[in-house]
Parts: structure tokens; C-alpha cells; sequence
């Protein structure tokens, strides 16, 4: 059996998340908050490099990963 915890927030904060939580537990509630935001910070980091990294960047990035996993053995 899981152990549980309070998580002190201000009245009006916890109002907006009851609404959108829904029937949901919390526990499942928080947790697909924080899974969907690391997922929009993955995918806002790899759109950043995207526009930064030029074509030649990217073909070297993968003959360097390419070299280096033929290279690899364990010791």
C-alpha cells in the first residue's frame, strides 16, 4: 500500500487544478502533468537544435556516432 502526502497550495491554484483534474486521482493527475511537460521540454529542446544545427553539422554528428559505435567493445 502506497503512503500519501500533503501538498500545501494556495486555495484559488488548487480550485483551477481540481477542475481540470477531474474525477482523476491526483496521484495520476500530477503525474501525467509532469510526463507531458518533460515531453513539451524534449521536443521544444530538439526544435531549438533543429534551427540551430546546418545540414553538415547533422552528417557529422552521424558518421562520429557511427565511428565511435564501431569502434566500442567492452573490455
Amino acid at each position: 500500500m502506497s503512503k500519501y502526502s500533503t501538498i500545501s497550495v494556495p486555495e484559488d491554484i488548487k480550485k483551477v487544478l481540481e477542475e481540470v483534474k477531474g474525477k482523476r486521482e491526483w496521484g495520476e493527475f500530477l503525474l501525467n502533468l509532469y510526463v507531458e511537460a518533460r515531453r513539451l521540454r524534449g521536443n521544444r529542446a530538439f526544435e531549438e537544435l533543429v534551427k540551430i544545427l546546418k545540414e553538415d553539422d547533422l552528417n557529422s554528428m552521424i558518421k562520429s556516432s557511427r565511428e565511435f559505435r564501431e569502434r566500442f567493445t567492452l573490455r
